[in-house]
């Protein structure tokens, strides 16, 4: 081996992959081979062969299968069919790996000098047919997990996921296409190639979505496998995809690097180094945000220092006779998929870089989405064309966030979440980090006794919980709460949302991953009788806030009014499941800005009620006139004034049991007497709060910071407040 870092990508035991079936796989131009074939190789690392062809990267295969192996999969040379004999199912109901809240996603680990280093050793006399192979790094999946093939762009090496293998290996069964250096197998070839790996897995798991992931190049392959097998569950995730080839801004350039000399190749990385991604974002992987400026300016000149001597590989990846041919192979592939478009019937999801110097990709995503039936889109302002080599959030994280992440045919936003990872976390604190930082949130509960505390020690470990409150204006309450459950917790809330948040009416082309996005990551569901049916049933913990958006948009005057609905259904369904509900109060929206016009306000303004209720129009409308004044649908956001910041407070109540009160369940009268016991609570929780902050010293934004510069803790240390 070379380096450490590329025996990242040796052989690893079988019980790594958890492989679950055996392929013989035909070469486009040769006889049937067994994968379980192991040939000498030319690396003195001991190498398993791929597809029956020996290679000198390291890299794992899907072979041999083991005796709980529920399947082997065979084709039959005569005919070319596929056979499937079931064998010895495996113990399906055996323990299954769970992930828990903060899990490591192993993103940042991994950096581009990995990549540069991988393929560097699988380019060496890198010969044979397209073929696939399975990242060491991706390690085993959970239970059930679907197939997630991916599509390599120009290289052809198929380590564009590199910065992403731990992560996805948690969620699918990754495989990924590499196309030798001296491979020239035609478009069509590729396509029939895809194919038949999507047909295999299609027959081993047909209720199970096939993940097509594929960048620049692999987009168009994506593509035309999708528009020929639109009776296949594909969901495919395209970036940069090479569908606008035919309008790239190096076209001029394609003529002359045909005509260049041999000799003068070798500046042709350098040259591509400019246009395929952006350098300071390549550098930045693995750099934490909270290191100081001056540390994180001196690794971000390290890593780009270290970059340089990695650019010349790009001539060996793709040597001038390989980058002409590979020119010409998207120049085809771009015309074949845009032919198909109207025929694509899978999800797809683009993903657009606003600074791709190769491809006009936000142009193109925009078309795409007018031409594809079920077509999302997220933009990339600061990325360059080699989105998946750069720093930023990771796949897996896009994927979840546009809740394209699923187990079976039907979207089931319980049974498919995967709790946030740890660099989700960090990365979502960073983005709020300016408000956490205004508002030095605290937090009590109250213990069985009624005593109240600081902290959540008197919050319910074991689920089902619902947890109860007011919300504050436009929510700003959200991201210290949530934060406060996990990191003292380790508990997911599973917020009760807007069913907007996940209808779509919301994107455009021109959407970025936000705020939106990052809520879904943190677990929020559309509100509904069935999710909060599927949730109490799943043990989860749930964050309920009856009064929605009437009650976050609300009008001058109303600042701790609860709002809420006039029936208390979560109170019957709670009943149901035996849950405990926790109401809670919140203040602080007084103490960081007024409202200076409200929606009365703004109706009279012209064209303002017209412009509202063309956004209302065809708006998911979940209340009735039985919910009171929550239903109003006359809401906007409104005109605030922001002030100098004070301090966010919130108070859990004692909890209340549910067991053994089933009989709410038909019994109306009492199960409203408990609802309206809850709503008094937390009134009573926010009237606890609203009297006692005055008694809190640090109250104020300037006489908190000053004393954390006269009295510096740790991060886990919070300034005093105000004494029980």
């Amino acid at each position: 081996m070379a380096s450490n870092s590329i025996m990242s990508f040796g052989v690893s035991p079988f019980s790594a992959m958890r492989p679950r079936f055996r392929v013989q796989a035909q070469n486009l131009d040769g006889p049937v081979i067994p994968t379980n074939t192991v040939l000498p190789s030319e690396s003195d690392s001991g190498v398993t062969a791929i597809n029956g062809v020996s290679s000198s990267s390291s890299l794992v295969l899907d072979t041999k299968h083991e005796k709980n192996d529920s399947f082997i999969v065979e084709k039959n040379k005569e005919n070319g069919k596929l056979i499937i004999e079931e064998m010895r199912k495996g113990n399906d109901d055996g323990d299954a790996m769970v992930l828990e809240p903060l899990w490591d996603d192993g993103y940042g680990t991994q950096t581009v000098e990995d990549y540069f280093a991988a393929a560097k050793e699988i380019s060496n006399g890198d010969g044979g047919p397209p073929r696939w192979f399975c990242p060491v790094e991706c390690g085993s999946p959970l239970k059930n997990s679907p197939t997630l093939l991916f599509l390599p762009g120009l290289d052809g090496t198929g380590f564009g996921l590199t910065l992403h293998h731990k992560a996805l290996g948690k969620a699918f069964e990754v495989r990924c296409l590499h196309i030798p250096v001296l491979d020239r197998t035609p478009f069509e070839g590729l396509v029939k190639l895809v194919e038949e790996a999507i047909k295999v897995e299609y027959a081993l798991a047909p209720n199970k979505p096939i993940y097509l992931v594929g960048d620049s190049f692999g987009g168009c392959l994506a593509l035309a496998v999708a528009a020929r097998n639109p009776t296949i569950d594909l969901v495919l995730i395209l970036v940069n995809p090479a569908t606008s080839f035919g309008r790239s801004q190096l076209q001029p350039l394609f003529p002359i690097l045909e005509a260049l000399p041999n000799e003068l190749h070798v500046t042709v990385p350098f040259l591509l180094s400019f246009v395929m991604g952006e350098p300071m974002k390549m550098a930045s992987v693995s750099i934490e945000n909270s290191l100081p400026p001056a540390k994180k300016l001196e690794q971000l000149s390290s890593n780009l220092t270290a970059l340089l001597p990695c650019l010349p590989e790009l001539a060996n990846i793709m040597p001038k006779e390989t980058l002409i041919w590979k020119l010409k192979l998207i120049k085809t592939a771009a015309a074949y998929a845009n032919s198909r478009l109207h025929a694509v019937k899978a999800e797809v999801l683009v993903l657009a870089s606003g600074k791709d110097n190769m491809l006009p990709s936000k142009d193109e995503a925009q078309r795409l989405a007018r031409s594809i039936q079920n077509c999302r889109v997220r933009n990339f302002k600061d990325s360059g064309h080699t989105l998946l080599l750069e720093d930023g959030v990771g796949l897996l994280t896009i994927i979840r966030g546009t809740c394209m992440y699923r187990l079976s045919r039907r979207h089931d936003l319980v049974r498919d979440y995967i709790p946030i990872s740890m660099t989700e976390f960090k990365t979502a604190m960073d983005i709020v980090g300016l408000l956490r930082f205004l508002t030095g949130s605290v937090v009590f509960s109250t213990l069985e006794d009624g005593k109240i505390v600081q902290g959540l020690d008197g919050v319910p470990v074991e689920g089902p919980v619902i947890y109860v409150g007011y919300h504050m204006l436009l929510g700003v309450d959200l991201p210290s709460l949530v934060e406060e459950f996990i990191t003292q917790k380790g508990i997911v809330l599973r917020g009760i949302s807007h069913p907007e948040l996940f209808e779509g009416r919301r994107e455009n082309a021109s959407s970025e991953f936000g705020v939106f996005d990052w809520m879904k990551i943190f677990g929020s569901v559309p509100v509904s009788g069935s999710y909060l049916f599927k949730l109490l049933k799943n043990n989860s913990h749930i964050l309920l806030y009856p009064g929605g958006q009437r009650e976050a948009l609300h009008y001058k005057g109303e600042e701790y009014k609860v709002i809420w609905p006039d029936h208390p259904e979560f109170v019957r369904m709670a009943a149901r499941f035996g849950a405990t509900i926790v109401p809670f109060g919140t203040v602080g929206e007084d103490d960081i800005a007024d409202i200076l016009l409200d929606f009365n306000d703004l109706a009279k303004i012209p064209y303002f009620i017209e412009y509202v209720r063309e956004l209302q129009r065809g708006s998911v409308k979940f209340r009735d006139e039985i919910s009171g004044e929550v239903a109003s649908r006359d809401i906007a956001p409104p005109l605030i004034l922001p002030k100098l910041p004070g301090r966010f407070y919130y108070l859990f109540g004692k909890p209340i049991s549910t067991k053994g009160m089933e009989n709410m369940l038909k019994d109306r009268e009492a199960a409203n007497k408990l609802y309206l016991q809850i709503k008094s609570e937390v009134e009573n929780n926010m009237g606890y709060l609203l009297k006692k902050r005055q008694e809190d010293p640090y109250r104020n934004f300037i006489d908190r910071k000053l004393y954390q510069t006269l009295y510096p803790r740790s991060e886990s240390d919070q300034t005093p407040t105000f004494k029980i």
